[in-house]
């Protein structure tokens, strides 16, 4: 197998998830820097005939393993493959997902082959065949930047939604390559009971995102931040007191202590603005602020600003969407 740089992909539900794509059309751009091949490891279940769709974003060889063993993300099994391909295709940088499973996966993949990880990077350059990642710090507050010295492989995670994709091209097509390694079973005292994603848009994939805070007082008023989600094509998140109130599941939490998350739009509503929760929207493309009180944190971060109770305005706001949208139909 040629050096490469390679790019670790995530399959959920029968399709690649869209940060897959992020991360193969950063790893074209870096491989094109490099001169360099690019490849991509597909691990999981029913997923060699999906493996091609990767070429449309530059990858040339993807390698792939295919077992029942793999429909869902354990650390015992991903880890021990993944590993083993990685070893096997010897490449020159490994590219993947800062989601969820991504910067569980990233770490316990750096300690085992003994590289050096730049987590959550939200830039990657190339510098006279220099890799070097630009990744956040003190909670976003400021940014550092991370190279690798000569002989070293560079291990880099990325912020889903921050990376470009490139055009998809679907006339190229990648060589595919099924990989079989032996797949431990799995020793996890956690068991899998289900998993209800449907309808639900991702929040770190999402390109809007309404989230609802401490000001919207009880979980059953979430129903208007999803009303206006579903004309909006949004996913809904929560701040971490209205978790902690139980208001809402913890995997809709946005903030340090929960998802980081980068759409092109992200609505606060009822939020004050606490740090913890900045830093986990913060690098939001527009920001829209949403709080009865004037003097609320937000509002410093926020490229707009409504001054309003948020039980008369949403309501007011989402009548006019839908005006807007039935309109425009």
């Amino acid at each position: 197998m040629p050096k490469c740089v390679c790019v670790i992909t995530e399959f959920r539900e029968g399709k690649f998830r869209r940060v897959s794509f992020e991360v193969a059309s950063e790893g074209r751009r870096i491989a094109d820097a490099l001169g360099a091949h690019l490849c991509a490891i597909v691990i999981g279940s029913g997923v060699t005939e999906k493996a091609s769709e990767l070429g449309a974003y530059g990858v040339e060889t993807v390698y792939v393993t295919d077992d029942p063993a793999l429909e869902h993300y354990l650390t015992e099994t991903y880890v021990t493959v993944t590993a083993a391909i990685i070893k096997a295709c010897d490449p020159a940088v490994v590219i993947l997902p800062a989601s969820v499973n991504g910067k569980d996966l990233g770490a316990r993949l750096a300690a085992r082959l003994e590289v050096g990880l730049a987590q959550d990077c939200v830039e990657v350059i190339c510098d006279k065949g220099i890799i070097k990642a630009k990744w956040p710090i003190f909670a976003g507050k400021c940014f550092a930047w991370s190279e690798w010295t000569e002989g070293t492989i560079p291990f880099i995670s990325c912020r889903p939604n921050v990376m470009d994709c490139l055009m998809p091209d679907e006339t190229k097509k990648p060589s595919v390559e099924v990989i079989k390694v032996p797949i431990p079973e799995a020793r996890s005292r956690v068991q899998r009971v289900d998993l209800d994603t449907a309808g639900k848009i991702e929040l770190t994939e999402a390109n809007i995102i309404i989230s609802g805070g401490r000001g919207m007082k009880d979980a059953s008023n979430y129903a208007m931040l999803e009303e206006l989600a579903a004309l909006l094509g949004a996913a809904v998140g929560a701040s971490r007191a209205a978790v902690d109130s139980g208001w809402r599941p913890h995997s809709d939490q946005v903030g340090q202590t929960g998802k980081v998350v980068n759409p092109n739009l992200y609505i606060a509503v009822g939020i004050s603005g606490a740090i913890q929760h900045l830093a986990g929207m913060g690098s939001s493309k527009f920001i829209v602020a949403v709080n009865k009180d004037s003097d609320a944190p937000i509002f410093s971060k926020a490229d707009y600003g409504v001054v309003a109770d948020l039980f008369q305005f949403i309501p007011a706001f989402t009548e006019e969407v839908r005006k807007y949208k039935t309109t425009c139909s």
